[in-house]
Formats: C-alpha cells, sequence, structure tokens
C-alpha cells in the first residue's frame, strides 16, 4: 500500500514538472516574440505620426488592429477545438505575426505601415486561442494563476528587452527603419523555440487529467457576466500607442525615453503577473477587482501629468496589464470545458477586443478634443467592470 502511495505521489511530482517545463519553454517562445512586437508597439505611435497619421488616426489604427485580432481568435479557437491542430494553427499565427513586424521597417506611407501593424494583430489572434488552450491544460498541476502568471513574466521579459533594445537603436542611430529591421533576430529565435517546444511535446493536452465532458449546453452566465465585465476594462484601457502619441506631441518624454518608459511598464506587467497569479490561486476573482481598482487612476496622470508623473500612471497601467494577462486567462480556465476551451478563450478575447477598438476609437477622438473627457471615459468604463466583478465571485 505505501509503494503504491510513493508510486502515485512520483507520478504527480513528475507530471508537476513535465507542465512545468512546457509552461517555461512556451514563455521563452513568448519572451522572444515579445521581444520582436512590444518592441515595434513601442514606437509605432511616433512612426505612424512621422509618416502623417493624426491622433485619430492612430489611435482608430491600434483599435482596428486589435478588433480584427480578438475576433478572428473566436474563429481560431473553435477550429482548434473541433480540428486538434492546436499546433498547426498555433504555428501558422506566429509565423504571421513575426514576418510582419520587421516589415514595417520597408513602409513608405502610414497606410502601409498601418495594414503590416493589423497584419501582425490577425497573426497573434490566429496563435492565441490555441497556445492559451495548450497552456491551460499544463497550469492545472501546477495552479492556474502560477501557470499563467509565469507565461506572462517570462513574456513580459521580453516586452522589456524590446523596447531597450529598440531605444538603443534610437540612440545611437535616430532611425525608427533600423530599429523595426532589427527586430528580424528575435522572430527568428522564436519560430526556432515554438518548433523545438513542439518536438518535445506533441500532444500538451495530455498534461491534464480530465474526465470526458457529458454536458454539451452552452457556457455558464458566470462566464458571460464575466465577459461582459473584462470588455467594460478593455473599453477603458489606453492602448500605448495613443499614449506614446500623446507624450511625443506634449513633449514630456523625449523620443528616447518612449520605449524605456515602455520597457518599465512592461516590467511591472511580469512582476505583477507572477504575484497577482500566485494571489489569484488563494484568493480567487477578488484579486482581479483590486487590480483593477488600483489601475484606475493611470489616466488621469499619464495624460495630465509631467515626467515622473506620467511614469507613475504607466507603472499603474503595467500593473493592470500584468493581471489582465495572467489572471483574466486563469479565470476562464476554471469556467469552460476542457474540450472546449479554445472556442471559450476565442469568445473571451472577441468580447475583450470589440470593447478595446470601441475604446481606443473613442479615446483616439476624444484626445483631439478634451483630454478630460478621455480621461472621464476611461474611469467610468472600468468602475462599471466592478459590480458585475463582484456578481462573478458569488457564483460557485
Amino acid at each position: 500500500m505505501q509503494v503504491h502511495q510513493e508510486l502515485n505521489e512520483n507520478n504527480k511530482n513528475i507530471s508537476k514538472l513535465t507542465a512545468l517545463r512546457f509552461i517555461i519553454l512556451i514563455g521563452i517562445v513568448s519572451l522572444f516574440a515579445d521581444i520582436t512586437y512590444q518592441g515595434a508597439n513601442s514606437i509605432k505611435g511616433p512612426f505612424l505620426s512621422i509618416l502623417g497619421a493624426n491622433a485619430a488616426t492612430v489611435g482608430i489604427v491600434a483599435g482596428f488592429g486589435e478588433l480584427l485580432g480578438y475576433c478572428l481568435r473566436l474563429v481560431s479557437g473553435y477550429i482548434s477545438d473541433r480540428t486538434r491542430k492546436y499546433w498547426l494553427i498555433t504555428f501558422i499565427g506566429y509565423t504571421l505575426n513575426m514576418i510582419a513586424v520587421p516589415a514595417i521597417a520597408l513602409a513608405g506611407c502610414w497606410e502601409i505601415a498601418a495594414f503590416l501593424m493589423i497584419t501582425e494583430r490577425i497573426g497573434k489572434a490566429i496563435r492565441n486561442p490555441a497556445r492559451d488552450a495548450m497552456l491551460s491544460h499544463a497550469s492545472k498541476e501546477i495552479g492556474r494563476g502560477r501557470g499563467f502568471g509565469l507565461h506572462e513574466a517570462l513574456d513580459q521579459i521580453g516586452a522589456v528587452l524590446g523596447p531597450l533594445s529598440v531605444a538603443g537603436v534610437l540612440y545611437f542611430n535616430n532611425s525608427y527603419r533600423i530599429g523595426f529591421g532589427m527586430l528580424l533576430i528575435p522572430a527568428i529565435f522564436a519560430l526556432g523555440t515554438l518548433a523545438k517546444a513542439r518536438q518535445l511535446y506533441p500532444q500538451p493536452y495530455n498534461l491534464e487529467k480530465v474526465s470526458p465532458e457529458l454536458e454539451t449546453k452552452g457556457f455558464p452566465r458566470k462566464f458571460w457576466l464575466y465577459i461582459t465585465a473584462i470588455a467594460l476594462v478593455a473599453a477603458g484601457y489606453a492602448d500605448f500607442p495613443l499614449i506614446a502619441y500623446h507624450f511625443k506631441k506634449v513633449s514630456i518624454v523625449s523620443d528616447t525615453w518612449i520605449p524605456l518608459f515602455y520597457a518599465i511598464t512592461m516590467g511591472v506587467d511580469a512582476l505583477a503577473a507572477l504575484f497577482f497569479g500566485y494571489l489569484y490561486d488563494r484568493k480567487g476573482i477578488s484579486i482581479l477587482i483590486i487590480t483593477t481598482l488600483v489601475a484606475i487612476p493611470f489616466a488621469p496622470l499619464v495624460f495630465l501629468g509631467g515626467f515622473y508623473t506620467a511614469l507613475t500612471g504607466m507603472i499603474l497601467w503595467g500593473i493592470g496589464m500584468g493581471a489582465q494577462e495572467s489572471i483574466m486567462r486563469a479565470a476562464i480556465a476554471e469556467m469552460v470545458p476542457a474540450n472546449r476551451r479554445g472556442t471559450g478563450y476565442g469568445i473571451f478575447n472577441m468580447g475583450y477586443g470589440i470593447c478595446w477598438f470601441l475604446g481606443s476609437a473613442i479615446m483616439g477622438v476624444f484626445y483631439d478634443f478634451s483630454l478630460m473627457v478621455l480621461i472621464i471615459f476611461s474611469i467610468v468604463s472600468q468602475l462599471a467592470s466592478i459590480p458585475l466583478l463582484l456578481l462573478v465571485k458569488k457564483f460557485k
């Protein structure tokens, strides 16, 4: 009997170690991918401005890219569940994602740059539901919050290194095009690491032991309340290209410091994902309510403050992003059956993306005539999510 228990415990430990290794490997893929597209994200706004785009255009391009990308995640998630081709779909998405970014260096007008930026979002849309479904299976063994928090932390290390690399290029060469072009290097590393992960873990859904799903009805009410709450948070969250556009226009942050601000924010994001992911496993959805309240003041600090006040606002923005990229994804895995997680993540991302687009477009328009209206919109939208999250908390 004792020998049997010891064997079970050993198998459990091996399963946890295997799951942890898979999460780390996918996290390294995300690290290189984030060096690529977060490096680009840190200078998209100023680059579009140089090519002749105004604030409304920047907001609409950023928002439409997110809208199209997040809506496509519903289709991608559904297809991944139906076909079980999680790896193939992930590969297609990452390839498109990684090729589009360095190609921006060749853009001769803002329309072509905008097209490539939107193409990059499409690639991310294709890959994310399948990748998150695979991560959800591995995170079951070590804790949802810890698993997604660890992945987000590795992801955000890349999000720090990317803007820092671009800042270095701007400092020594003062060339946005060279900044975009050099991002081809981490893009190649991302695709190479992904190929290795596929070789080592051809069937990652086996990392989670699940019972056969007998129910065929739709998703529970808790899931839809949660989606609505998260959509409100997304609507009130200003996209960084608009923030960067503001920094450049009012000259409170220099061209070199804009990507450095973004790098600092991504570092905060990484630490917040680890810390709040751990707390989520202990306290549940309450942690998301707390992080939402903490992040709300970012808008007045960023859009009305000077250098250090804006930096404080970006730190709060990073805390909110850390929660959005870790806790929000972890919670979905607890609400959706294992065999429908791709679809669940697709619906989650679509709702998030539609409201992100509407919020980004509205705030881009507001920016041109009233910063105060922009700030009020951001605060009210995020506050409106709190009652719904409290309702979600009441569901077992």
